[in-house]
């Protein structure tokens, strides 16, 4: 079964929760496969269905992207989020680094949601179930704002490790 990334839906998600981008960029290269059986040690060119946890406590279907629980400060820099509302509208959340950040930042994602930013953030998960790895690097959050901040050839360095 091979899917689109953007038109997977929190049913599939919660079907398969982990996809990996396949290798054939026929059609184009946003295309991905389930991964199965989870838990998966292989997270490479892999996104993640998970919960994810608001800070007002409100539990939402999530997709991560670039978790790499051997190198946390790469998560930390390169982790993706994306969100789906209960009406099954998504938003893909930019981080600090990104060229729309303004358009798709901490702000607009909590617009999306409808909520104050504080009630939004930090967004915390948990993927030492469907992940194979030492928990503490499956499990994290997402701030407001990053604790570092990286220069822009920081980030360009920290890609090329």
């Amino acid at each position: 079964m091979k899917r689109r990334v953007d038109s997977l839906t929190p049913e599939d998600i919660a079907r398969f929760p982990v996809w990996r981008f396949t290798d054939d960029d026929t059609p184009d290269e946003t295309y991905v496969s389930p991964v199965q059986p989870v838990p998966v040690s292989q997270v490479t060119g892999c996104i993640v269905g998970v919960p994810i946890r608001l800070a007002n406590g409100t539990i939402l279907p999530g997709v991560l992207g670039n978790l790499d629980p051997a190198q946390p400060r790469l998560t930390e820099h390169f982790l993706t989020l994306s969100v789906f509302r209960s009406d099954g509208a998504q938003f893909h959340l930019a981080r600090y680094h990104d060229f729309d950040v303004a358009e798709r930042g901490p702000s607009a994602l909590a617009s999306f949601l409808g909520l104050p930013i504080d009630e939004v953030f930090p967004i915390t998960y948990d993927a030492s179930s469907i992940l194979a790895g030492p928990t503490d690097s499956l499990r994290g959050s997402i701030p407001v704002e990053p604790q570092e901040r990286l220069t822009r050839s920081e980030i360009i360095a920290l890609a090329v490790l």
